[in-house]
């Protein structure tokens, strides 16, 4: 996803809102001071996880706070570093909404200079011609149109179900629900599924604005009452494999849970719903306080069912065993919302994932928040962070 041109990628984007709120809303940022800030964060891309989190979350703060940020050393540790497709159309995505100035947006840049204005809700639309992940790319727009000044829609053409990045029925079966404790509601419709390497996937993501997020609360795991599943194959690929998966992730959580419900639908999209052969298999856990945890594999060229299956269910299992309130998965993603809302979070999990780590060293720099992180039997850990109690400017 990071190779090709070195030219910028132009985003399509469609505004549902008259120029003049447009211009107002502009000017009553101006009148309010908060246009002026001229000293730049500076974040280091390469620290820890050296991946696109960092990118992220900084400019989403960034925007959010209305302060300059400059990322330096942009993916350092990825084999081909600096901005791929996938960070390029979200810092533009961000760019629009927020009328910001920015230097650096092209592709393979390890360096980015961005200074937000304000933020405009309303209909956006990005087309990533490649199978650039549609979800990381929400990762960076969500928090934001959160404090925006209406409801908004974003519309993304790209990969839904691709590598190294959460697929959308994570995001529509999990983080849905827990993005719910602090406040947000959010509705993700997929018109179409798109798989490496061609994408074709389209999604639309709606969001209403809110005037702050509320602290939650992660702590208790309860007992566990099911897990659900889908076991899903597209294109010319051969039912099996996803029979295959499920057989192996049913005969895992049965052998461990006889007397719990575990129901793993088999279901083939059909070619209008995906155009190209793709497969995998998305997983939950609930408990009876409220947790859903998620665990997901997708199948690369040579599709094992059997052994996608087995790497779904245990990749579970290990947070039901370990009694975890947050999957690894979702660690990083609580941390900007965590950092922003009015109260103390708190998050019970597992070991924390570099992407987690990195994800705390920008909010830390940027917000001011301070997060503290215990740690308890099993490889339990407690996150606990005091938020700022951000509240939306144009109320």
């Amino acid at each position: 996803m990071g190779g090709g041109s070195t030219s910028p990628i132009d985003i399509k984007v469609t505004f549902e809102i008259e120029i003049i709120k447009n211009i107002q809303t502009l000017k009553k940022s101006c009148e309010t001071g908060n246009l002026v800030m001229n000293d730049f964060v500076e974040i280091d891309g390469s620290y820890l996880e050296g991946g696109g989190q960092a990118l992220r979350n900084a400019i989403s703060l960034s925007v959010i706070l209305n302060r300059p940020v400059r990322v330096v050393k942009i993916r350092a540790n990825r084999p081909k570093p600096g901005l791929s497709h996938q960070h390029l159309h979200g810092v533009n995505l961000l760019r629009d909404i927020a009328h910001a100035d920015v230097t650096g947006n092209k592709l393979l840049s390890t360096e980015l200079e961005f200074t937000p204005r304000t933020i405009i809700g309303g209909l956006y639309k990005v087309d990533t011609r490649t199978a650039a992940s549609v979800t990381l790319i929400y990762q960076m727009v969500l928090p934001v149109l959160l404090f925006g000044n209406v409801r908004s829609f974003i519309d993304v053409v790209g990969g839904t179900n691709v590598a190294f990045a959460p697929p959308v029925e994570y995001m529509q079966q999990v983080l849905k629900p827990a993005l719910k404790r602090f406040g947000v509601n959010f509705d993700l419709k997929v018109l179409h599924h798109g798989f490496y390497p061609r994408g074709n996937g389209r999604c639309q993501l709606a969001c209403e604005p809110i005037r702050s997020l509320n602290a939650a609360q992660f702590t208790d795991f309860g007992q566990l009452q099911s897990v659900q599943g889908c076991a899903f194959f597209a294109g010319r690929l051969p039912g099996c494999v996803a029979s295959d998966m499920r057989h192996s992730a049913e005969r895992e959580i049965h052998r461990l849970w006889p007397d719990n419900v575990c129901n793993i639908q088999v279901y083939k999209h059909t070619p209008v719903e995906a155009r190209d052969n793709g497969a995998g298999i998305i997983l939950t856990a609930l408990t009876n306080s409220g947790c859903v945890l998620g665990s997901a594999t997708i199948g690369d060229k040579n599709i094992d069912g059997h052994l996608i299956g087995s790497n779904a269910s245990c990749e579970l299992a290990g947070y039901i065993k370990n009694e975890i309130c947050v999957d690894s998965h979702m660690q990083d993603q609580l941390i900007i919302y965590m950092a922003l809302a009015n109260g103390c979070s708190r998050i019970r999990t597992g070991a924390l994932t570099k992407h987690t780590r990195t994800a705390i060293y920008v909010a830390e720099l940027i917000t001011g928040a301070k997060f503290k992180v215990e740690y308890g039997d099993f490889g339990q850990s407690l996150i606990s962070c005091e938020g700022i109690g951000h509240l939306r400017t144009d109320i």
